[in-house]
């Protein structure tokens, strides 16, 4: 048997943080889709992204939902680290994996209908890709005659903290190049950075609850992933609004200083030119 609640105050308080969490991380993806949509162009997203990421939530899909739902890889963790020991995914983590494949493949879709420029998917990224689910078979047939489920999922967990941080750097160093953030949608950065504090919250929540730290060690890729993520989200808040938002603004002076420069009235002679 696992673990109850022994504070009620604290449990509310972890269904919100936790759902918190899985709104800010679910909608940040939204800002992301609408921009390409009325960009009709996905130029300034990098597509190595999108793949990697694609990658990342369907392995965590794979961990959240089976710890999630099996009773026997849950009898495996406790026998691991507690007998009294509460499963550390939630409900809110396997919505949130499902809605995140969702909207992943959304935009992968947009990649392939909207107006993209040059820009492709890398040699190092399709191989990246290749590797890990060849890994991942390999790993499933090992664990299959042993019934090593928790050490699979384990795995799988393990993969989607690579992928995390594999996943920013092509954006990041994207931006860098370009000396831009233009066509990549802040929003989605500054929601997902919400996620991660809130995420790290109900976690926290739950160890002060239960008198004990083991959530956070007993699924390091949720712990990992918050600090990956809120990482990263920090460096690509200092690109937007600090480094590169210098262009942004010369931009916008410029197109306020054409727009002064011409004449309230057109003169008669170009009104006659366009009468003629």
């Amino acid at each position: 048997m696992g673990s109850s609640w022994n504070s009620i105050p604290l449990e509310i308080a972890y269904q919100v943080l936790g759902w918190t969490a899985f709104f800010s991380w679910s909608i940040s993806f939204y800002p992301q889709v609408i921009l390409n949509f009325r960009r009709k162009s996905v130029v300034g997203l990098n597509f190595d992204f999108v793949v990697l990421n694609l990658t990342k939530h369907s392995s965590y899909l794979i961990y959240n939902a089976t710890l999630y739902f099996s009773s026997a890889v849950q009898q495996q963790y406790r026998e691991k680290y507690g007998l009294d020991e509460m499963i550390p995914v939630a409900a809110n983590d396997v919505a949130f994996s499902i809605h995140a494949v969702l909207l992943t493949l959304v935009t992968l879709f947009q990649i392939f209908i909207y107006e993209r420029g040059n820009q492709k998917v890398s040699r190092i990224s399709l191989g990246i890709v290749s590797v890990v689910w060849s890994a991942a078979t390999i790993c499933f047939l090992i664990a299959l005659p042993h019934h090593s489920w928790l050490w699979l999922i384990s795995v799988f967990n393990a993969i989607q903290v690579t992928m995390t941080v594999i996943k920013y750097i092509p954006q990041a160093f994207m931006n860098y190049f370009r000396k831009s953030t233009d066509g990549f949608s802040i929003g989605n950065i500054l929601l997902d950075f919400l996620g991660g504090v809130t995420n790290y919250g109900q976690m926290a929540t739950q160890s002060i609850d239960q008198h004990s730290w083991v959530n956070f060690y007993g699924n390091i890729g949720k712990t990992l992933l918050s600090l990956v993520s809120i990482s990263f989200d920090i460096l690509f808040m200092v690109q937007h609004f600090v480094l590169y938002r210098s262009k942004k603004d010369a931009l916008s002076a410029s197109k306020l200083e054409d727009e002064t420069k011409k004449p309230l009235v057109k003169s008669s002679h170009q009104s006659g030119a366009h009468s003629v």
